[in-house]
């Protein structure tokens, strides 16, 4: 199969490795003038893997997609809509299966990743979202991991799971769509929140921040419409080891950093997240205690040790409030 993966970061550059490691023809694009394509351009290396020889690179965006029977995006969720609106000036868009790498809420508007495809792009789009734990770094040296796959269509998820399954990555069919996106998205904001009780000396609450952060989302799946459940899944709770305690997870640094008055030079995307979060629960009246700590922390410039003790040390309730 022809593989087109529009994005060259870090997860953009291990699809493109992965998917020529598992035999299909893979082309890279990355925008013009991108720092991270000329590094791969000059040494077919970045600071995470050494890229095939035969994965063709470039900054002609019409060329991927033309390129692409699958199309795998992999950018800041936030530039979403702004790129969908390139893709749609494009030929034969509606023959491509869009697979999004990706995990984030729109700010300003609180809505799915696929949602903004849809809106874009038509609800006809054939588009899925690829998610869960795992790491470049441990990827990269063959420690296996499990992942989904999820879209509207069941047809499309198989295809997807057939088409990409390997040893390294054991994929599970995603059945509830909007749990599997609110989840992935969610959990970099569980990720800020343990980076900074890291950051603070007190990791051993984040057994706490896992069990109430599980709960506080499956509230918020349930009442948007989808399966509570699905917050226990690979999506959200099996993404926590690789967010909420590895140190490869820019999310956790980020809060670890930020609390101890340091600069984290890479995308934290539940900086982002955490925004559409606080819409979405104004809109159904829901409240979201962790992710409103997050927020009034990261946005409102609030002390960090104050609101996370004040969290955790709360009135008591019984364990299903």
């Amino acid at each position: 199969m022809k593989v087109a993966v529009l994005g060259c970061g870090r997860w953009g550059s291990f699809h493109a490795w992965y998917a020529r490691r598992i035999g299909h023809q893979v082309m890279l694009w990355g925008r013009e003038g991108s720092a991270h394509l000329k590094a791969l351009r000059d040494t077919r290396q970045n600071e995470y893997l050494t890229m095939p020889e035969d994965v063709e690179l470039t900054d002609d965006l019409a060329h991927a997609v033309e390129f692409g029977e699958v199309l795998i995006i992999s950018i800041s969720s936030q530039k979403l809509r702004e790129f969908c609106g390139r893709l749609k000036e494009l030929p034969n868009l509606d023959q491509k299966k869009i697979v999004l790498c990706m995990k984030g809420l729109e700010i300003g508007t609180g809505k799915r990743l696929t949602t903004v495809v849809g809106e874009v792009l038509g609800t006809n789009q054939q588009v899925a979202v690829w998610v869960g734990p795992g790491h470049v770094q441990d990827f990269v040296r063959e420690i296996p991991n499990c992942m989904v796959i999820a879209s509207k269509e069941m047809q499309l998820t198989r295809d997807l799971v057939t088409a990409f399954a390997s040893p390294l990555i054991r994929f599970y069919y995603g059945e509830d769509l909007l749990g599997t996106e609110i989840g992935a998205a969610a959990k970099n904001v569980m990720g800020l929140a343990a980076g900074m009780l890291d950051g603070l000396g007190y990791s051993s609450l984040k057994g706490a921040l896992m069990a109430r952060g599980t709960k506080e989302l499956s509230r918020l799946i349930e009442k948007m419409g989808g399966d509570k459940m699905t917050v226990y899944g690979l999506s959200h709770l099996g993404d926590y080891e690789a967010t909420l305690f590895s140190p490869f997870s820019n999310n956790r640094r980020f809060g670890e950093e930020f609390v101890k008055g340091e600069t984290f030079g890479k995308l934290a995307e539940g900086v982002y997240t955490v925004e559409a979060l606080m819409d979405i629960a104004r809109e159904y009246h829901l409240e979201l205690p962790i992710c409103a700590l997050v927020y009034a922390i990261v946005h409102e410039h609030k002390d960090p040790k104050e609101e996370l003790l004040k969290l955790f040390l709360r009135d008591t309730k019984t364990e299903q409030e």
